[in-house]
């Protein structure tokens, strides 16, 4: 009997030990995103109704590049539900937008994504300071970042056709690169924002890409500018 209750004891030991072993799930922004949507119109909705507005502003702007994607996430979240209506609120927070374009976070891109564009028509010349950064980043964002820049780039060239010379090489790597859905897309944004031999090479670049694309789009971007599409033959 005692030999019995020993070997009991020593089998019992390996299940103590087993949940040390299993690593706990971490996903933080997942989890996030999973917050009721009205807690941060609420919140936003209370930065409005404050009295510091602009300060409180500036916290959460702070928030975006902060390393803990619980708190970037939640700072993403609040200040999205204020993009639409007051733009202007961003224009002293162009250079964490800039940063935040190609950042891990998802929420914090796609804030980022449509931000800028919205900055860059009320306040373009606070978005062109961090025109060489915002070219850089262009190739390195995902597809989400891609099309916020390319939104923002376009509105800096309705805004002055002085831009259209910095931005007329990184639009062309866009044009150049993107799939057919995408280029259909861009092609709308791109070329009523260009004027002059900007526009007219921009245009060149996507009409020499109707032939490589699947031919639903071809067939949209062609009616859009006004072509025919020629005869494809394998």
């Amino acid at each position: 009997m005692a030999t019995t209750k020993k070997t009991t004891k020593k089998s019992a030991a390996p299940k103590k030990s087993a949940p040390a072993n299993t690593a706990p799930p971490q996903e933080p922004e997942e989890v996030e995103d999973d917050a009721p949507k009205g807690s941060s119109a609420k919140a936003a909705a209370e930065i409005l109704d404050a009295d510091d507005t602009t300060a409180k502003v500036a916290e959460q702007a702070e928030l975006l590049l902060d390393e803990r994607a619980t708190v970037s996430t939640k700072a993403a979240r609040v200040l999205h539900e204020l993009v639409a209506d007051k733009p202007e609120l961003f224009s002293p927070h162009v250079d964490k937008l800039a940063k935040g374009i190609t950042s891990a976070n998802k929420r914090v891109v796609q804030l980022c994504a449509d931000a800028l564009p919205a900055v860059a028509k009320t306040a373009p010349a606070r978005v062109a300071k961090h025109l060489e950064l915002l070219k850089r980043s262009f190739e390195p964002a995902n597809e989400i970042g891609r099309d916020g820049l390319v939104r923002t780039f376009a509105n800096l060239c309705i805004a002055s056709v002085a831009y259209q010379k910095r931005l007329e090489p990184v639009l062309t790597q866009a044009l150049q690169g993107a799939d057919g859905k995408t280029l259909h897309r861009w092609s709308e944004i791109v070329l009523p924002a260009l004027k002059g031999e900007p526009h007219a090479r921009a245009r060149a670049v996507v009409e020499d890409r109707l032939d490589r694309i699947p031919r639903r789009y071809a067939t949209d971007i062609a009616t859009s500018l006004g072509i025919r599409l020629r005869v494809r033959y394998r």
